[in-house]
């Protein structure tokens, strides 16, 4: 067993801690957030793209899990049958350059779309239908649109906020 990638399972609202005590202990870490225009001036500009989870590049044979279990705010590493999964390379690296991408094309703009606006949902199983956008919920970048596809009357359907663009 050789250095790979895990997920890390950590305490809400811990990861920038999390990830900056990793790193002051030489530990290679990926922790993916997305810039973000926040409505209150003093929240915080960057938000995590995964709340809850960081990535960590370690050797586990050599380190053991045990001691990234009591590292402070870690419930510990993303596990399947009792054994910690093993992320990819691969998908790290492809989840980094996705999130590059996003930053480049200005992230998941939710202020642009005013309720009563027509959108046209992009991604998902959803994708192709338009939608009324209805509000902005609280939290993350997630947003929710009235679509009309089984009957004349409109359903609320919740989505991410990168999932639609304005029709216009």
């Amino acid at each position: 067993m050789g250095t790979e990638w895990y997920a890390l399972h950590v305490k809400p609202h811990k990861e920038r801690i999390v990830n900056k005590h990793l790193r002051s202990l030489q530990i290679e870490t990926y922790f993916p957030k997305l810039d973000v225009k926040p409505q209150n001036p003093r929240a915080a500009r960057q938000r995590p793209f995964f709340p809850g989870y960081l990535f960590v590049r370690v050797n586990l044979a050599e380190m053991g899990s045990n001691a990234l279990r009591w590292t402070p705010g870690v419930h510990g590493l993303v596990e399947f049958g009792g054994e910690p999964a093993v992320v990819p390379a691969h998908l790290v690296h492809e989840l980094k350059q996705r999130l590059t991408r996003l930053q480049a094309s200005g992230g998941q703009p939710v202020s642009e779309f005013k309720p009563g606006d027509r959108v046209r949902v992009i991604n998902g199983p959803l994708a192709g239908y338009e939608a009324i956008f209805d509000l902005r919920l609280d939290g993350q970048q997630r947003v929710q649109v009235l679509l009309a596809f089984l009957s004349q009357h409109p359903h609320p359907v919740r989505l991410n906020a990168g999932d639609i663009r304005k029709i216009k």
